[in-house]
């Protein structure tokens, strides 16, 4: 057998094999839609509907708590841009765990990942169809038949091209935006002129008169950390997104460094403006925060002009699942991490096989949606926490071993880097363990979401042993090192 290469040698092979699992996508995402998938992974249902059951249990202090959760958003998303930086890639994260922590790291990435979207899907079709229903004119018709018509359409305009996908969701981020941008203009003229809402004058007194910052106290304000963190999730999109787009490494930093200040300005803003408006105890679980405001100016048809905003919400995170899991898989199926069929390519140059699989799982959405069609949020959303928060915890962790390697001089250094590293990461690392600590303390849903964790486990050690063929605590020789032993003398080693 012949010798292998030196450490240097070894690098560069690593690095061509990992290239290789990119070609065949296209680079057609404009930079206009990149900057708009960024601005739209911050922005979902968990504002525009969630918020008014958070200011029902937190009061003011749920802006500090976007804050909070934001502020480790943003390191997650300057993380995931120091690794875009050391190499763009569409399979984002799970190249990356493939890349420093080997095969079996790459597995548990994605799939878990995998598991996210997958549920996450589900959820989003079925609240198409909970906001279709809004309309007295779609009484009549079943549930299950809005969630298929919304995977139709947004299964087709994925399969077509990259740039549908990125067109698709240019126009809903669009949307969701100019939703907020509205309000804060709105909401900022009736606070200046003294405009009384509801018949009450607006102002920090509406803060001060009703319990203050605290009103329940500061540890129901913790507790929803768990919650709110998740209003976040999708910010991680970007990275995906960062192998088909056009001139990433001059687009993304500034995408990702503008995602700070939206924050900002769309949570936090929109928050705190929310309660100088109104009393923090007008709004309500279940009914937005922003048809409660602008119901009490009496605009009318605001409920169906917010409820178009969620609808829209719920589409885009549908759209962005598929793009997502078609590139995740197929990136996994590279790595021998997923059946080869996934990893197939269209005359588009987009992954079908990998999304064929995902309009699959959503079909069995569909199916809930007509077997049990009020419990489906429920039965899969707290699943999909898992995904997100592992998804998370793996960009972080990557990020930490890029820089080691960094520092070993095996890479080369990156400009755009993750602020104030190592000491944001393991901060970064220690709140998403303590997300998962609070999950475990929301009982009931929450307390078996953290009990579901050696299900998934296990689950995933099965999947390995069946696409692998061995146990998953046994030594593996890197794939790349593999390959080129073979191609020397012939001979496989394992």
């Amino acid at each position: 057998m012949s010798e292998l290469a030196e450490p240097g040698q070894e690098a560069a092979d690593k690095k061509a094999w990992l290239a290789g699992h990119d070609e065949g996508y296209a680079k057609g995402l404009k930079p206009r839609q990149v900057n708009m998938i960024a601005i739209g992974g911050a922005i979902g249902t968990g504002l525009f509907l969630g918020a008014g059951g958070r200011l029902q249990h937190a009061g003011p202090a749920l802006a500090i708590v976007y804050l909070v959760c934001g502020l480790f958003s943003f390191l997650i998303l300057r993380a995931l841009g120091e690794l875009v930086m050391h190499r763009p890639t569409s399979g984002s994260f799970v190249s990356y765990a493939r890349e420093f922590l080997g095969e079996r790291g790459s597995f548990v990435a994605g799939w878990m990942y995998y598991l996210n979207w997958a549920m996450t899907g589900i959820v989003d079709i079925t609240a198409v169809a909970l906001y279709m229903h809004y309309w007295p004119t779609f009484d009549g018709v079943p549930q299950w038949v809005f969630a298929l018509i919304a995977l139709v359409i947004v299964g087709s305009m994925n399969m077509v091209a990259v740039e549908w996908f990125g067109e698709m969701e240019f126009w809903f981020s669009l949307v969701k935006v100019g939703a907020l941008v509205l309000f804060l203009i709105i909401g900022v003229v009736f606070l200046i002129s003294g405009h009384q809402v509801g018949g009450q004058g607006t102002g920090w007194h509406l803060i001060a008169q009703n319990g203050g910052i605290f009103p329940h106290g500061v540890l129901p304000a913790v507790i929803i950390v768990q919650g709110v963190v998740f209003a976040y999730a999708g910010i991680e999109l970007i990275g995906t997104a960062a192998g088909e787009a056009q001139n990433v490494k001059k687009i993304l930093p500034p995408a990702i460094n503008a995602v700070m200040w939206r924050i900002a300005l769309f949570y936090v803003g929109s928050v705190v403006l929310l309660v100088l408006l109104m009393p923090w105890t007008a709004y309500k679980a279940g009914t937005s925060p922003f048809v409660t405001f602008f119901g009490a100016l009496g605009v009318p048809g605001i409920g169906t002009v917010m409820n178009l905003v969620v609808l829209t919400a719920a589409l885009s995170s549908l759209n962005s699942g598929l793009y997502s899991t078609g590139r995740v898989l197929r990136s996994l199926a590279m790595g021998g991490s997923a059946p080869p069929f996934v990893a197939k390519m269209n005359a588009a140059k987009v992954p079908y096989g990998g999304i064929v699989v995902t309009l699959v799982i959503y079909l069995v959405g569909v199916g809930l949606n007509y077997v049990v069609p009020s419990q489906v949020f429920e039965i899969v959303l707290n699943i999909a926490s898992l995904g997100i928060v592992s998804t998370w915890g793996f960009i972080v962790i990557c990020q930490m071993m890029l820089r080691r390697a960094i520092n070993r001089g095996e890479v080369p250094a990156v400009t755009f880097r993750m602020p104030f590293a190592p000491v944001s990461s393991w901060l970064t690392l220690g709140f998403l363990l303590g997300v998962l600590i609070l999950t475990a303390f929301d009982y009931p849903d929450g307390t078996f979401t953290i009990a579901a964790i050696p299900v998934v486990a296990v689950a995933l050690g099965i999947g390995w042993v069946v696409l692998k063929g061995s146990s998953p605590f046994s030594p593996t020789i890197p794939s790349y090192i593999l390959t080129k032993v073979v191609e020397a003398d012939g001979k496989d080693p394992r």
